[in-house]
Order: structure tokens, then sequence, then C-alpha cells
């Protein structure tokens, strides 16, 4: 598939281009730079605009074939000189502003991140050296339609307003990036620490996220983090930051396979094992003739369907402890955990609530 490349490239090219326009007078056309992962990349730039004592440049940001909310965003860079020494780096109409403690940026910035940044600063030092130029530059990050992109993203959850982030740690954007997303549950998990929260709910997806919220109203919305398919990952970062209490809220087909213990919930991650479903209904007391139709189920969401039409409630609750207690064995312990189970119309199934971690456990034995 198509790799693209990230808005930190994008930002790092037409400040670049911007620059050089300013210095030489001249329309830029195209605009290279040189990449984090060790290589050249070169930008179109659209339009190269001067004005009385600054030059904008744009590019459109191209993903590639990554299913990305910035996919053909406009981004802008532009230049002017500065009264004072140095690079004075800010972001525009469209680029996010960080609010919340959490982030790699500090409170009160314009959310262009660490890389990125980095990116820009050797960039135009770069071409400041190349022309022997000491006197300072500003440069401004603008995306025009950043604010409504943004809506598409995280961002207002994780305190970053007005519009979206400049992001990239590699230049590049690889299509479907399990790292994009792991990134962003670190992300949200160390705003939810700084904003004091104490209870998180992480969720498989959009629709368990707006049950979660009904179920515990009470909690602040940082608290409440969209995991994915990364169910240990994201369990093993809240217990290295330090969260003690944990909910995790989803559906059948997700959590059969927690409860089973696979902590990697892709559809192509696992199979459902319809004999450890078999055996709950066993322990639950469902009958023969049940037990056999769990066999020769295709889904997860078929069995429960099957549990709820027949009134076998306590299956549901044993659905939920098991994804409890094997959640606690793929972490060693150090956290508080439950468990609710929503069918697609959003009725709770099932819960098990505060299973907490056996301290005295050899974990490394088992």
């Amino acid at each position: 598939m198509r790799h693209g490349y990230t808005t930190g490239a994008c930002a790092t090219a037409v400040s670049k281009a911007a620059l050089l326009a300013l210095i030489t007078k001249e329309e830029q056309e195209t605009s290279t730079i040189h990449l984090p992962i060790g290589r050249d990349a070169t930008f179109t730039i659209e339009k190269c605009i001067f004005e009385e004592n600054a030059v904008s440049c744009e590019t459109i940001k191209d993903a590639g074939d990554d299913p990305d909310a910035t996919h053909q965003a406009l981004i802008v860079g532009t230049v002017s000189w500065a009264d004072t020494p140095g690079i004075h780096l800010d972001g525009g109409i469209g680029v996010g502003r960080v609010t919340k403690p959490g982030l790699p940026v500090p409170v009160g910035e314009a959310a262009i991140n660490p890389v990125p940044r980095k990116m820009i600063y050797s960039t135009v030092q770069g071409v400041l050296d190349e022309f022997h130029i000491t006197r300072g530059v500003n440069v401004v990050i603008s995306v025009p339609k950043g604010e409504e992109i943004a809506k598409k993203t995280l961002n207002g959850r994780l305190g970053i307003l007005g519009g979206i982030s400049i992001l990239g740690t590699r230049g590049t954007v690889v299509p479907f990036s399990s790292s994009a997303y792991m990134a962003s549950i670190v992300q949200a998990i160390s705003v939810a620490k700084e904003a004091g929260c104490e209870h998180l709910v992480v969720t498989t997806g959009g629709r368990s996220e707006k049950f979660a919220m009904k179920q515990y109203p009470h909690l602040a919305e940082e608290a409440f983090i969209e995991m994915g398919d990364f169910v240990g990952f994201t369990l093993k970062h809240c217990k290295r930051l330090g969260i003690k209490q944990v909910s995790l809220v989803g559906m059948m087909g997700k959590f059969s396979k927690v409860a089973q213990g696979v902590m990697m919930v892709h559809s192509k991650s696992a199979p459902i094992d319809f004999n450890f479903l078999a055996q709950l209904a066993k322990d639950i007391g469902a009958d023969r003739e049940t037990i056999a139709q769990v066999l020769e189920a295709n889904t997860a969401s078929q069995v429960g369907e099957m549990m709820m039409e027949k009134g076998y409630d306590a299956f549901f609750h044993r659905l939920c402890e098991a994804c409890c207690y094997s959640s606690i064995h793929h972490i060693k312990g150090g956290l508080t955990l439950s468990t609710s189970i929503y069918s697609m119309q959003g009725q709770l199934l099932g819960r098990a609530d505060d299973i907490a971690s056996i301290d005295e456990v050899d974990w490394d034995r088992g």
C-alpha cells in the first residue's frame, strides 16, 4: 500500500519554501526536506504568496492509503523576519492549542509535537546557515480547515482546542498504522492521569464509549479512552502510569476473546473459542440443547442472543468475570478491574465489578 507524509513533514516543507522565497524573492514550486527516517522527500508547493514583510507557502497533505483525517488537508507555512534573534515557531488558524497537561507539548503552546518542531527548527536553521543569515525569523504553521478536521479526531478529549495537531515521528505515514493508534492511547492515558482521573473507562469503540458514558456519568470526559483492539497494551500502560481502577466496556465479540485470554482482539488476531463459551454455558447451568447450539454457533453475538432469549443472564456475568481475571493475569496484577458487556442496541447484558488482583500471586511463576 502507498505510504504518505505526516503533517509534520508537510509543515517543515512549507516552512523551508517560505523562508527561501523570503530570502531570494523567488517563487518556490517544490521543497525538498530530510525526513527522520533518513531519506529526502520533495513536496509540491501549490501556492507561494508574497506579502509586504512575509511569505506564505502551501502544500496539500498526501497521507497515502492511510485513512487519515488530515488527508488532502492544506498545510500553510508563513515566514517573516523577527525583531529578536532565533527561530520563533507558533501555530496559526486551524492548529490546536494545548490546554491540558500530560501531552508532550506544554500547556498554552501550539500543538506541534516534538519531532515536527525539531524538523522545522533544524531545516529553517539550515537555510539560514546556507545564506549566512543571523537575524531571527517567525514561522507560523496554519491549517485553514483544521478546526473542522479536528472534530474527527480525539483532540478535544485531549484538551487540544482550535484545530489539529502537527504530528509525526518518521515523516512518513504507514497505512493503517497500529503504532499511531497505540501512541494516541498512551497520550490519552497520560492526559487522564494529569487531569487527576483515578478511574479510567476503556472501550473498544465509539458506540461502546457512548454506553460507558451513560453507565459512568460521574466521571470526567478525560477518563474515557477508546482502546480499539489493543486491550492488553492499554491495560499495561494504565498499570505503568499508576492507574489503579479500570473498567472495560464493550460487546460480545471482542470481549469473548478477552475472556479466553486474547488481548489483541482484531478480527484476524484469533478465532472465537466456542468450546470456551460452551463451557461457560455449562458452568451456569445451561441445558444440553443450548450447550450444543453454542458449539454450532457462527459468531459470539449469536451466542449472546441465544443466552438472552433463554434468560441465562448469569452467562454474561460469568463472561465479565472471565474478562477481568484474564486481564489481571495478562498484566500480572496491579489493577482493580470491572467489565461491562453491552448488546449492539445498548442493553447492558452483564457486568462484574471491582475484581482486584491478588498481591500474593507469584506472576512470574504463574
